[in-house]
């Protein structure tokens, strides 16, 4: 007899899972069920749609071969039965048979299963705050939300706009609405940093720079209290704990949860942080029933948290890990280091691993060196500077994860990616600094950029360097009377002297040797280059010669001009 498969959620685990068993059992009965009648889109294009980079909302829906992926679509081509604007309500583990409505009838029957697959996805957040739940309080879920949005703003009905939180799609949202369609929108955000759950304060200061260089106004450390509508002139009020904004759009990107509401009625387990709990193989505490994507939690492998992880990515491999299993195989999901990238304007972005703080959180005594360096070879005309913070336990030396951002964005995923694949291994530092990377001088520098972030971090666990944040150089700069050591050529000084006078001391490299003597031993310095490399060697230089209170600007001015472009 037939095995019958029935899967709950038809976006991206769902038909993955249908089409590779299809390819694995030719007789089995697939049913793919979804309460939307648009399936198997690519949600992660959805801001790329808002912001005019695809044209058509049809083609997130397609096929590489330009094939609509519709209920007719998976019929005719994958054998699959697809039942869209349908609605499953329960599920009767006992008689294994789930309850559905039909949204347009309201006719209700039972699917009866063999094995059940949810991937029923995360629904956006609505923060609890007055007016939440306004008609022109938008998320971008969905394409039926991207779509309202994108028609507003082509009938030229916004002006001004509020996106409400700042992780990956408040971002990714905030450049659409600014860098196509001129819209001027401030960014919400209630944590001191913007991506807080996915990058360490040093490369989020770099996507905050970004986001302000480019006309968006950002607002951290800011509740939003109220969304009101002016009945006067029509606009939405914003009232936020840093003032009020007159609007007239708010976009609501202020994270995703778990949709586990049927998996909790029917009694199976959930996890901490809400998702449902899947063990390797991806099954639930009900072995006939499968769960992945969106709605799931999964182990974080360095951490060994369990946690959710709402990627296209990862949904799109634990589909086919999934229908593997169904089909009588052994194929388990390990877990995740959490590799992400994103696109902001002009930056690609990239993150593997732990950030500082939850590093921290998770026991570790976290220490991370951050590096400026080109992503080419220096001399190759299309080298662009790449910034890396690459993060370590102090006493075992283990690397605990990677972030990183620059113009060229494939060569910081490629560096990212690099580091990602190891970190499951428990990877130390002197692997990273002897890692063999490919060579030449259109995509690497001899000494690639990831070798020398891990050369930077052994030599701060060595206590040969001793760093500071390129933000905290410049706190204490702008609120202490401390003096900074630049060893660039007189050429590169003279603005800063001449804006700094006495608090700016000029050495270049070339005359340090000789005029050592003109450091006061006592006097607490901060060392500065271009990128970091010379004012590390003069730190070295300095502690032979006794003069040990100084500390080496991290990523040099090449990550001073990023984060405070008004330094000079």
């Amino acid at each position: 007899m037939a095995k019958k498969v029935v899967i709950i959620g038809a976006v991206a685990l769902g038909p993955k899972v249908a089409c590779r068993l299809r390819r694995l059992d030719a007789e089995a009965e697939i049913t793919l069920l979804d309460r939307d009648d648009r399936i198997s889109y690519g949600g992660c294009g959805i801001p790329y749609y808002v912001g005019g980079d695809v044209n058509d909302i049809e083609d997130l829906c397609k096929t590489t071969s330009h094939t609509l992926r519709d209920a007719a679509f998976f019929k005719n081509n994958k054998g699959v039965t697809v039942m869209t604007r349908t609605e499953a309500l329960a599920i009767d583990r006992r008689d294994r048979k789930v309850l559905v409505r039909h949204l347009d009838t309201g006719e209700e029957e039972y699917l009866p299963y063999d094995k059940l697959v949810l991937a029923t996805g995360a629904r956006a957040v609505r923060p609890p705050f007055p007016g939440a739940d306004h008609p022109r309080v938008l998320t971008v879920s969905d394409l039926h939300d991207a779509e309202r949005l994108k028609s507003q703003m082509a009938a030229g009905k916004i002006a001004k706009a509020v996106v409400i939180g700042a992780g990956a799609i408040g971002l990714e949202i905030s450049e659409a609405l600014t860098d196509l369609w001129g819209i001027s929108t401030t960014l919400v955000e209630m944590e001191d940093q913007v991506l807080p759950t996915l990058l360490g304060k040093c490369i989020a200061r770099l996507a905050a720079a970004e986001l302000t260089r480019h006309g968006v106004e950002l607002l951290l450390e800011t509740k939003v209290l109220e969304v009101a509508e002016n009945e006067e002139n029509g606009k939405l009020l914003v009232r936020t704990s840093a003032g009020n904004l007159e609007v007239d759009v708010v976009v609501l990107a202020a994270g995703v949860r778990a949709n586990t509401s049927l998996a909790r009625e029917a009694g199976l387990a959930i996890g901490t942080y809400g998702g449902i709990s899947v063990d390797r193989r991806l099954r639930t505490s009900d072995p006939h029933i499968y769960a992945g994507g969106d709605c799931v939690e999964v182990r974080n492998l360095i951490s060994g948290e369990n946690i959710p992880m709402a990627l296209g990515s990862l949904a799109n491999r634990q589909g086919r890990i999934i229908a593997t299993n169904i089909n009588g195989g052994q194929s388990h999901f390990r877990g995740t280091v959490g590799t992400f990238c994103l696109k902001l304007f002009d930056f690609g972005i990239g993150k593997a691993g732990l950030t500082f703080r939850q590093a921290r959180e998770t026991g570790y005594d976290p220490v991370y060196a951050v590096v400026s360096q080109a992503d080419h070879a220096h001399f190759y005309p299309s080298s662009e500077l790449i910034y890396i913070s690459l993060l370590a336990d102090r006493k075992s030396r283990k690397i605990l994860g990677i972030e990183a951002a620059g113009k060229n964005g494939d060569a910081v995923k490629a560096r990212v990616d690099t580091v990602a694949v190891l970190l499951r291994h428990g990877v130390d530092v002197d692997e990273i600094c002897s890692l063999e990377i490919g060579y030449a001088p259109p995509f690497a520098s001899a000494m690639d950029v990831v070798n020398n972030a891990g050369n930077a971090l052994d030599n701060i666990l060595a206590g040969g360097s001793r760093p500071v944040d390129a933000a905290d150089f410049l706190y204490e700069f702008r609120h202490k009377t401390v003096r900074v050591l630049d060893v660039r050529g007189e050429k590169e000084a003279t603005p800063f002297m001449a804006k700094y006078g006495e608090r700016w001391l000029n050495i270049p490299q070339d005359q340090l040797r000789r005029r050592v003597e003109e450091i006061d031993p006592e006097e607490e310095l901060f060392l500065l280059c271009d990128t970091g490399p010379r004012s590390y060697e003069a730190q070295v230089f300095l502690a032979s010669r006794g003069r040990m209170k100084t500390r080496n600007i991290q990523g040099g001015f090449a990550m001073i001009r990023l984060i405070a472009p008004d330094f000079v």
